[in-house]
């Protein structure tokens, strides 16, 4: 058998869970990433300093590296079409094309998308001038509001206004202020929608859609989802929401519609396709879309995939995603995310991290690392979000427990954890009111191998 180079780009915990996974397969080869990071580099890829939206650079670092596959992980890159550039020299890919990946890149674009084709998302209008955005959320006078910047803002260009002062200095922070820079030039002010938040994240080439396990984050800085935004704190798989019926109502009235609306745009999406989704009172609806695996989602999604990764980002890149059989492991999984103190604001750099072994890992867990770097022997922060620490369990309690079992094994300076994470799910769980049917909940926990004990 062939083994393959693989070149991943990206530096954060998503992409250290894509490695990690990929090293599995007994087609990988040797793994090379750019930038990575700490842990990355610790686990034995060779890493090096092209940066992530270097086009011309990763396309000469994959002649280099002679790379037989190349994962482009991060949305900038992808927004800006370095799998074009790739493909153009002839190497193969894991990532939608530039004009796929314009279904993260521009939220007016996927607002429109959606109205065209009747896929359900909250209501919404479009401005580029503040002061007609500001007539209309006084207008509708309806709060909270939700301000979304168009473009790419590092996951927090979403600001949830909760009164007619907060609309007004979004609008005039993002618009007049360019807060996100060109991003945030348009804005879309979006209908408030209630119920829980679901994401899935989808394998798809184009014609077949395969989700994988649903998950659920948790965005907020603090405990209680309070204070600011933040890339996500902390992640659970599955998410017991995300009932059979639901996902038999995504796959039918959201999933292939946006796939086959895609391909009516000349857009045709391949690689991993993330719905960001709400369980309103009147069915799942989009919140938003993005053009790549989520982060922390992907670290708690991928442990659980029974299978080989490889094979099916070849089977994406070939277009025979019909013929691969995907599997999931039974149970539940949980990460916690450690950061900087400070985080998502100001953070120091440099403080070092003890309690892992060698290779940054726990023998009771498996740690992806995303802000980190090695300096002289030594493992050092190098982020907001340091580490992602993660563990499957039996059942989403044991994963739960066994994750902050293992975070107290971890220190260093003014580290900053929610202690949270999960809670809202195992409510969920405990408490069959949470669903609409309780058949709903019978079913859920029979796919799931779920068994509370009380």
């Amino acid at each position: 058998m062939d083994k393959m180079n693989i070149l991943v780009i990206g530096s954060g915990g998503r992409e250290h869970a894509i490695i990690r996974k990929l090293m599995q397969s007994p087609k990988c080869g040797k793994i090379y990433c750019t930038p990575g990071n700490g842990g990355i580099a610790a686990d034995g890829a060779e890493c090096f300093s092209v940066g992530a939206t270097d086009i011309d650079g990763v396309v000469k670092l994959a002649k280099e590296v002679k790379a037989d596959l190349v994962v482009v992980a991060p949305d900038d890159p992808l927004v800006l079409g370095m799998v074009d550039a790739l493909q153009a020299e002839g190497f193969k890919t894991f990532g939608p094309k530039k004009a796929a990946a314009i279904i993260e890149g521009s939220k007016v674009f996927s607002k429109n998308l959606m109205k065209k084709y009747g896929i359900p998302t909250a209501a919404y209008e479009v401005f580029d001038n503040s002061k007609d955005a500001i007539a209309y959320v006084k207008k509708q006078n309806t709060y909270p509001a939700v301000i979304k910047a168009d473009g790419l803002a590092l996951g927090k260009g979403v600001i949830l206004a909760q009164n007619e002062a907060e609309a007004v200095e979004a609008i005039k922070e993002m618009i007049d202020g360019r807060k996100f820079g060109d991003s945030s030039a348009t804005v879309v002010v979006e209908e408030y929608l209630t119920g829980p938040e679901v994401s899935v994240l989808a394998f798809t080439d184009g014609k077949t859609v395969k989700p994988m396990i649903s998950s659920m984050d948790h965005k907020r800085a603090y405990d209680n989802d309070e204070g600011l935004n933040t890339g996500g704190m902390g992640t659970v798989a599955p998410n017991p929401y995300y009932t059979s019926d639901v996902a038999a109502e995504c796959m039918e009235k959201i999933f292939m519609p946006t796939i086959n609306a895609m391909n009516a745009e000349g857009r045709t999406f391949e690689g991993c396709l993330y719905f960001g989704l709400m369980i309103t009172p009147k069915g799942p609806k989009v919140i938003e879309y993005n053009c790549r695996f989520g982060d922390p989602e992907t670290q708690v999604v991928l442990p659980m995939l029974d299978g080989d990764l490889l094979e099916i980002m070849l089977a994406v890149y070939d277009h025979r995603l019909a013929d691969i059989d995907i599997k999931w492991h039974v149970g539940a999984c949980t990460c916690v995310v450690m950061a900087s103190g400070g985080y998502p604001l100001s953070y120091p750099k440099g403080l070092e991290i003890t309690g892992l072994d060698e290779k940054g890992q726990l023998d009771c867990a498996e740690i992806f690392h995303a802000g980190t770097k090695l300096s002289e022997g030594k493992l050092l922060t190098n982020g907001g979000r340091v580490l992602g620490v993660t563990c499957r369990g039996s059942n989403l309690s044991d994963a739960v427990n066994s994750a902050y079992h293992a975070v107290k094994k971890i220190h260093f300076e003014n580290a900053h954890y929610r202690k949270d994470i999960g809670q809202k799910a195992l409510k969920a769980l405990f408490d069959p009111s949470q669903f609409d049917y309780k058949q709903d909940l019978e079913d859920y926990l029979e796919e799931n191998g779920i068994y509370i004990r009380q």
